[in-house]
């Protein structure tokens, strides 16, 4: 027999017989027409469970994870607010249940059995997933919980302090809001949860407000591996500047009395709490994995027998709320509606094609109000003699500079954050000044930790706000990339385009330094940016590009709320000359502020019909190098600045390719895995006969002299370029 059906039969039995498990009694707090709210929140949360089981086994329901023993999260979503934001684990249902009973109009049976049935009608996903999340419930969302939600809670929490002092124009959440995040024990070993702990308490031990509650629901077990009995509370009990509150999470009324206090302290100390629940696990970790296989029956029986609702029934007996019969006939009467109710959610229409299933990897554009440019006189207070440096070409770290102070000036909800982006002004000078011009709100440095830099970006942007976080260095983005992976970009996604994370993610990247770093500070590979679907990937190759580039990502961001990443070639911030030294023809004039290169435009340099060299990046600069070298031998080429990586404008690279003889592309990442692969099967399926790429070599960079030996060279364009023509 089934587990669910064992623990259904179990508590038909033992109500009747009024067997319950012993516990204390009832603590004050809870009114006798909440607890009874309560009860029903977790009996229909029971009742989707049992009946996803079904649905499932019928062909009809698909991937579940259950909430059946972590009822106790209905007294959580009491305890708080419907305004305050909640990133759920994925066993709280009767959170969600609870929380949808506080607000007027919404219910929670209908829309949770469609999610069960992957029904387009869905109202969170529209039938991508199985998740928990409402829009009008202030719950995003969470297709994952091993705890990547975690930083941006912490990131959301932060925005509300932020909010007070510099409301943003499409603010989310009320002053006195704050964020709940819950997860399981096992993922709160996971370091991003441990970097999330760290990150709140740091912000707090500093008195700056981070009204966040952590809530582990501990249920002893992920998946088949135990917790240490006393591990939560011994590694959080004393965590500088974050407050632990424990309760017994079968208890309805210790629940709810204990998660009010933490809400209340979080609340009015603007502070970080931790609210160690104590729950169980009933039926296994999902689906049809069955618990006995790898724990002795008799203690997967023992855990049944302290049944969560068996105790409810307890508490409410001994509270004068509800008689054991009563409790027994809503249980029963909430079984048979969702059963009936399952049976018409079954038949909605279910999604189909790729086009729908794609359809809200975009998110909707929304409106903002006209810009009519950063405000001349604020413009002059800080920029200062800068002003006058404008009419003279500048290399490109210096372009980048006054570009975001003129999106910042113009913008106010703009924030930057990252590691020494403020007082140093970044490793390499791009931000200096930033934090003089606009204040430690506006730009702020982090700590050394990017899965908290971009958990503070996407959590910015959920109340409003319009996040430019930087990573120093593309190698350290591999620390936290499914920041942007598995939250940020798929939140749309998941979400059918009514929750979403604009950014643009500012990278110093790629190789060609030549005194500094080896691999771990030149990384020549973009291609865990490239197949993030909805991602946008920009790199530019020289100072006014950039800057247009950046203010087109900024208004991708703002409007159609995309999610851009921006990656600086470090090795052209300072690039002065091109051909000679002190030529000076790399630098740009900087382009007026109301100047931007559209997405998907390319750049065209040269009209020559010999050969077209498309690059990017360091590869264009050493292109334009080669260009002279073969104009110098007859050669006529011209070189395609193809700046937008992903989506690849492939229309655009077609065209401006049609009326060339040969194709020459130079990808400065690795041969495996770089954009060269995706062009030159873009070129072969258009037909085009005469091809060839230059690209680096399957290897690491190394420091020291050999810095660019296995990368591509204006010697060595120049060379594949003439054996493509035949010379």
């Amino acid at each position: 027999m089934p587990r669910s059906q064992i623990v259904h039969e179990n508590f038909l039995r033992r109500v009747a017989a009024q067997d319950f498990p012993v516990g204390k009694d009832p603590v004050p707090g809870l009114s006798a027409p909440d607890a009874v709210r309560l009860f029903r929140a977790q009996c229909l949360s029971r009742a989707l469970d049992r009946t996803s089981r079904a649905m499932q086994k019928a062909g009809q329901g698909f991937y579940t994870i259950g909430s059946s023993g972590h009822e106790g999260m209905a007294a959580v979503a009491h305890a708080l607010r419907p305004t305050d934001m909640a990133f759920l684990h994925y066993r709280d249902a009767a959170f969600q249940i609870a929380r949808a009973d506080q607000v007027p109009g919404q219910t929670m049976t209908w829309d949770m059995l469609l999610s069960f049935a992957s029904s387009s009608e869905d109202p969170i996903s529209g039938g991508r997933h199985k998740v928990l999340g409402s829009k009008a419930l202030a719950i995003p969302p969470q297709t994952s919980t091993i705890a990547s939600h975690l930083p941006k809670a912490v990131g959301v929490a932060h925005s509300l302090g932020l909010a007070r002092r510099h409301p943003p124009e499409h603010r989310a959440l009320p002053d006195d809001a704050i964020v709940m995040c819950s997860f399981g024990d096992a993922s709160a070993n996971h370091s991003t949860a441990q970097g999330a702990f760290n990150t709140a308490g740091w912000t707090a031990f500093q008195a700056l407000p981070m009204p966040v509650l952590f809530v582990c629901e501990d249920n002893g077990i992920g998946i088949s591996t135990k917790t240490p009995k006393g591990w939560i509370a011994a590694s959080m009990q004393a965590r500088p500047g974050v407050r632990y509150f424990a309760a017994d999470g079968l208890d309805l009324y210790e629940t709810f009395k204990i998660a009010a206090e933490a809400a209340d302290y979080v609340r009015s100390r603007r502070k970080p709490a931790f609210l160690h629940l104590r729950t169980v696990r009933l039926y296994g970790h999902a689906g049809a994995d069955l618990p006995t296989t790898y724990m002795p029956r008799e203690e997967v029986e023992a855990e049944e027998a302290n049944d969560p609702l068996l105790h409810s029934v307890r508490l409410l007996q001994q509270a004068g709320a509800l008689a054991p019969a009563q409790a027994l006939e809503i249980y029963t009467e909430t079984l048979d509606r969702v059963t009936r109710v399952a049976e018409q959610a079954v038949t909605r229409p279910r999604l189909q094609t790729a086009a729908q299933v794609m359809a809200s990897l975009i998110p909707p554009s929304r409106p903002c109000k006209p810009s009519n440019g950063p405000d001349a006189q604020a413009r002059a207070a800080a920029f200062g003699p800068d002003l006058a440096a404008m009419a003279e070409p500048q290399p490109m770290s210096k372009l980048l500079n006054w570009a975001l102070t003129d999106l910042m000036l113009e913008h106010r909800e703009i924030a930057l954050m990252g590691e020494d982006v403020g007082r140093k002004g970044g490793v390499y000078g791009v931000t200096q000044k930033l934090q003089s011009r606009f204040g430690p709100d506006r730009v702020i440095d982090t700590l050394l930790d990017e899965q908290s830099i971009l958990g503070l970006g996407i959590g910015l942007a959920h109340n409003g706000f319009l996040p430019i976080p930087e990573i120093q260095f593309l190698a350290y983005l591999h620390n936290a990339e499914d920041q942007i992976r598995g939250e940020a970009a798929t939140l749309p996604f998941f979400s059918n385009g009514q929750f979403t994370n604009p950014m643009v993610l500012r990278i110093a990247g790629l190789g060609y330094q030549k005194g500094f770093g080896g691999h771990f500070h030149n990384d020549n590979s973009l291609a865990v940016l490239r197949d993030i679907p909805g991602l946008i990937l920009a790199v530019p190759s020289n100072g006014a590009d950039a800057a247009m580039m950046l203010r087109e990502c900024v208004r991708l961001a703002r409007q159609e709320q995309r999610v851009c990443v921006f990656v600086e070639p470090i090795a052209l911030y300072p690039m002065r000359d091109l051909h000679a030294e002190k030529d000076g023809a790399w630098m740009r004039l900087y382009p007026g502020p109301d100047q931007r290169i559209p997405l998907g435009e390319i750049g065209l340099h040269g009209q020559g019909k010999d050969l077209a060299i498309l690059s990017y990046g360091n590869g264009c600069y050493l292109s334009h190098q080669a260009q002279a070298a073969l104009a110098a031998q007859g050669v006529a080429a011209r070189v395609i600045d193809i700046r937008w990586l992903a989506p690849l404008p492939e229309a655009a690279l077609l065209r401006a390719t049609q009326d060339c003889d040969h194709i020459l592309i130079v990808d400065e990442c690795r041969r495996t895995g770089s954009q060269s692969e995706a062009l030159m099967t873009l070129m072969v399926e258009a037909g085009r006969k005469s091809l060839a790429r230059v690209v680096a070599e399957d290897c690491f960079i190394a420091t020291g002299p050999a810095y660019a030996a296995t990368l591509p060279s204006a010697k060595g364009i120049e060379e594949a370029a003439l054996r493509l023509i035949g010379r």
